[in-house]
């Protein structure tokens, strides 16, 4: 278990991370997310002891991670995946690190099993690709076959084959009981990886609750509607207090009545529907509508640059 208590950072008159608190459970995958620049990245580091907090606490199991006695067996972490000595062969990398941890060298093997790189255990780590320096450092993660594991951004460069690993490795990992904490700017794969999720904006805890719970607070269904006198059931609808857009292909999208309701009226009209599907919303609407104001970067739309 990783819990935050009141997490705090300051770079000068700049705060990176400001009174954070949250827990992250073990026997789930807990996503964490925020805007560039949002604080999650110090926040892990904060948790791995490599950055000091200006005030607040945060410990792995009750304790804080100076105070491991052997952290590569406690917490497995990945944060930057080309932080690796490029003369080294992958399999040298992780014996260095088992030996420093007094960990068997029997698991460098395993783990290079695992992370599907056994084939160029020999290889100098220079010559890998960003997806092999990826599943690198995912072995060295579990190399200590740690209950704690932080992965920071783990499916930069990897195919989609790599993608789907990555997604059941996280979810075999939090099945086995261990504390899984994974950022990642990847929205689709996080609502089918994560079951809960913690959102940072500007340094501030603004969400923590279930995927399913932050879709449902932060957008609104739709339904998909084709009708045999589309113009008349639209008309009822929005005195129904609906609010109705058409669409270029001549069917319109209804938000704030659902299905029932919407044919409850066409029927009470007498009004054929020819189309009536619900569009669910997604984790990457939820998201965009949750950090709008938490967005220190954004682009002008191309329209607006084109002067369309």
């Amino acid at each position: 278990m990783i819990q935050v208590q009141q997490l705090t950072k300051h770079y000068g008159p700049t705060v990176a991370v400001d009174e954070a608190t949250f827990t992250v459970q073990p026997g789930r995958v807990t996503g964490f997310l925020g805007p560039n620049g949002a604080g999650k990245s110090t926040t892990m580091r904060m948790i791995l002891g490599l950055d000091r907090p200006t005030k607040g606490t945060v410990t792995v199991n009750g304790t804080t991670f100076d105070k491991l006695p052997a952290p590569l067996r406690a917490v497995g972490a990945l944060l930057d995946a080309k932080a690796v000595e490029p003369g080294r062969s992958a399999a040298n990398h992780l014996l260095w690190l088992a030996d420093s941890n007094r960990i068997e060298r029997r698991r460098v093997g395993e783990v290079l099993d695992v992370v599907g790189l056994a084939d160029v255990a020999g290889r100098r780590v220079g010559t890998f690709s960003l997806g092999m320096n990826q599943r690198l450092g995912i072995a060295a993660a579990l190399l200590g076959d740690p209950e704690t594991l932080i992965f920071d951004e783990p499916i930069n460069g990897l195919d989609p084959d790599g993608i789907l690993w990555i997604r059941n490795l996280m979810k075999s990992l939090a099945s086995e009981g261990r504390t899984v904490f994974l950022s990642s700017h990847m929205m689709s794969e996080m609502a089918q990886t994560a079951e809960h999720l913690v959102v940072i904006g500007r340094g501030r805890i603004i969400a923590d609750a279930s995927v399913d719970e932050i879709i449902a607070r932060n957008t609104s269904t739709s339904v998909r509607v084709r009708a045999s006198r589309q113009d008349e059931l639209a008309g009822l609808l929005v005195d129904k207090g609906a609010l109705v857009d058409p669409t270029p292909d001549g069917a319109v999208t209804v938000t704030g009545l659902d299905s029932a309701a919407i044919g409850d009226v066409a029927a009470g009209h007498g009004i054929a529907l020819v189309e009536l599907t619900p569009e669910g919303a997604t984790l990457e609407d939820a998201f965009l509508e949750l950090t709008h104001h938490e967005t220190d970067y954004r682009a002008a739309t191309v329209g607006a640059e084109q002067g369309a």
